[in-house]
């Protein structure tokens, strides 16, 4: 593989600050762009002002600089179909096309791809139609899981525990259309501890990742609604290597093969959100990228070369990737408000007295001053020995980071 590799990050958050670090360390990469970027990638990549919405753009931009890799970030660009543009043209990029996409922009289609090939899951119903979905709800039993179908930048579900919550919840995505005119899918709900398993995948071959745990409620004790995660960390003690692998032979291989045989076959990351059912790990949501906060915390802990393996899924070929023993655990500091309604413009302080890895999520620098401009903003990283190590070393350096309008858990890595 020859050296000085131009490579192209599509995305402007923590989880593409992250990608950028990891491949910042590969001796292959000779230069690193990101479109759009944040704050903090501008220090290790060259920011590029294309929003991940535009296609075209994105495509002439790679064309123009001779780019020889494309790594998709978002969910957005994916759903318009960047991969198959850019494959038409001729250009290496790591993502899925837009219709293998769909495991992650219709819950429906991923929950039907379950069913037919036997991947274990919770029971489920489709419904467009408000009285009869809430008739449907109120026959059943509470808690039970509410599923916008489509993209809701991972704020789309609700876990019902009492029957008026879960018809608040109808009414915004059917009736009010919170998301988007759509489809809602209502699932029995799962109780258990939740884990993520990423694997890279081509067609039927799967490059495992690390496991990673994300705490998805904005607030302490698991309160307050959910959130896109407000901190992860990895490994997870509770998921053995046994564990590990019984979910990649009964749910993340079976649905890699099932969509080669189903004439969608699959390139890019496929991202499982699982829980451990009764001792069984069952699917909570498939993602087709790499997750975030999860990626933050699982890409420091990668002793191969990034690029290394990113092209080796590419292009199919044989790859084990290394890992390294220590934990690593990142807490996520937000604005004010999210996921709900939130200021942007705060000046963040502190930055410089930290010691640990920090990953940019919303940031933007102008005359110098580092200012929040996203939902979630920051992302400290700790590492140790095992997980109360790496709590108190992101905690330590939480506590340096100083801004007005924002807000973190306190207790990120607590099982």
């Amino acid at each position: 593989m020859k050296m000085s590799k131009k490579v192209l990050v599509i995305g402007g958050g923590g989880r593409c600050h992250a990608m950028v670090d990891s491949l910042s360390r590969s001796p292959h990469v000779s230069k690193i762009f990101c479109a759009p970027g944040n704050g903090g990638i501008s220090a290790q990549a060259e920011c590029v002002p294309i929003p991940v919405s535009d296609i075209d753009g994105l495509l002439e931009f790679a064309k123009s600089e001779g780019i020889d890799l494309t790594i998709v970030g978002p969910e957005a660009s994916l759903a318009l179909g960047i991969v198959d543009t850019f494959r038409k043209a001729g250009l290496k990029i790591f993502g899925p096309t837009k219709a293998a996409a769909k495991i992650e922009s219709s819950k429906e289609y991923a929950k039907d791809l379950m069913a037919r090939h036997g991947v274990p899951t919770a029971a489920y119903r489709t419904f467009d139609n408000f009285d009869e979905a809430l008739a449907y709800v109120k026959a059943g039993p509470i808690p039970v899981v509410i599923k916008y179908d489509g993209l809701a930048a991972g704020k789309g579900v609700v876990v019902a525990l009492t029957l008026k919550e879960a018809e608040d919840a109808l009414k915004d995505m059917l009736l009010n259309e919170a998301f988007g005119k759509g489809r809602v899918v209502i699932e029995e709900f799962l109780d258990g501890p939740e884990f993520s398993f990423m694997c890279l995948v081509n067609g039927r071959k799967l490059y495992p990742l690390a496991i990673a745990r994300d705490h998805k409620r904005a607030y302490n004790h698991d309160m307050g609604p959910n959130t896109g995660g407000m901190g992860a960390f990895s490994p997870v003690p509770f998921v053995t290597e046994e564990i590990k692998n019984r979910a990649l032979e009964t749910i993340l291989q079976p649905v890699a093969d099932a969509m080669v045989d189903e004439g969608v076959p699959f390139t890019g990351v496929l991202y499982g959100g699982l829980i451990l059912h009764k001792g069984e790990p069952k699917v909570i949501e498939f993602n087709a990228r790499f997750g975030d906060p999860e990626t933050e915390v699982v890409l420091p802990r990668l002793k191969s070369d990034l690029y290394e393996l990113i092209d080796a899924a590419v292009e199919g070929k044989e790859f084990n990737p290394e890992w390294r023993p220590e934990t690593v655990l990142g807490v996520v500091m937000a604005a004010k408000g999210y996921p709900g309604k939130y200021e942007k413009g705060h000046v963040i302080h502190g930055l410089d007295k930290v010691s640990n890895k920090v990953y940019h999520m919303g940031t933007s620098i102008r005359d110098g001053k580092t200012l929040s401009v996203g939902g979630r903003v920051l992302m400290v990283l700790g590492e140790g020995n095992d997980l109360a190590e790496a709590q108190k070393s992101a905690y330590t350096d939480v506590i340096k980071i100083d801004c007005d309008g924002l807000f973190n858990r306190n207790d990120i890595g607590n099982l």
